[in-house]
């Protein structure tokens, strides 16, 4: 379900099932917070990451009680996995920004 404009992911599927199980099983807040303020879908109940190419993040979110592909794009292309981490940490802060709630504490569980 990717529109990467850069046809060659960077990332293999190990990563990905690794970023998206973490993301899913550790961090479904930030993902429907993403989804909410940045992909479109600001009546989201829940999202989960489906998939990450070099380009952006793939989620399906829960909107009234269907399946909604939503599509987040990078802020910058990504190419090494530390980018994927830095890239969500800022998506997610400039997510809390749009929906006018506070930054989560700076405690290092990003």
């Amino acid at each position: 379900m990717t529109d990467d404009p850069f046809p060659d992911n960077p990332f293999d599927g190990n990563v990905i099932v690794a970023v998206t199980r973490h993301m899913n099983d550790d961090h479904p807040e930030d993902s429907l917070a993403i989804c909410q303020a940045l992909g479109g879908v600001p009546a989201a109940t829940a999202a989960r990451l489906s998939h990450i190419d070099g380009g952006g993040f793939d989620f399906e979110a829960t909107v009234n009680g269907e399946q909604v592909p939503v599509r987040v794009r990078s802020g910058l292309r990504m190419t090494a996995r530390a980018d994927i981490r830095m890239e969500v940490v800022r998506l997610y802060d400039e997510a809390l920004a749009v929906l006018g709630r506070p930054p989560r504490s700076t405690d290092g569980d990003h």
